[in-house]
C-alpha cells in the first residue's frame, strides 16, 4: 500500500518561501509520476507541478511558474516542492500524489492513484 506524507507548511508572509517534502513508502518508486495539487476553501483542487520519477522531468502550472520547483530524491523516495515569492493567492492545503501511469494527464486529479492528507500553507500579505 503506497503511503505519501506530506510536511513543510505553514504560515508564511508574502514574498517568502517555504519547502515541502512527500515522502513516499509501499513499493518502489522507479516509475510512476509525483504530483503537487492545492486546495484553497471553496475551490477545486488544482494542479500544481509534476515530476516523473524515472528520468525526473517536471510540469508545472502557469500560475507558479518561474516562483515554484518541483524535484525529487529517489534513494529517500521523496518528492519537493521550493516556493518562492510566495503571494497570498497561494494559500491552500497543498496535496501530493502518485500517479501509476505516466501516459495520464499530469495535471488532472483523476489520474493520480494515491494522496497524501495535505499540509496547510498560509501566506499572510
Amino acid at each position: 500500500q503506497v503511503h505519501l506524507v506530506e510536511s513543510g507548511g505553514g504560515l508564511v508572509q508574502a514574498g517568502g518561501s517555504l519547502r515541502l517534502s512527500c515522502a513516499a513508502s509501499g513499493r518502489t518508486f522507479g516509475s510512476g509520476r509525483m504530483g503537487w495539487f492545492r486546495q484553497a476553501p471553496g475551490k477545486e483542487r488544482e494542479f500544481v507541478a509534476a515530476i516523473r520519477w524515472s528520468g525526473g522531468s517536471t510540469n508545472v502550472a502557469n500560475s507558479v511558474k518561474g516562483r515554484f520547483t518541483v524535484s525529487r530524491d529517489n534513494a529517500k523516495n521523496t518528492v519537493y516542492l521550493e516556493m518562492n515569492s510566495l503571494k497570498p493567492d497561494d494559500t491552500a492545503v497543498y496535496y501530493c500524489a502518485f500517479c501509476n501511469n505516466i501516459y495520464r494527464d499530469y495535471s488532472s486529479s483523476r489520474s493520480y492513484d494515491h494522496w497524501g492528507q495535505g499540509t496547510q500553507v498560509t501566506v499572510s500579505s
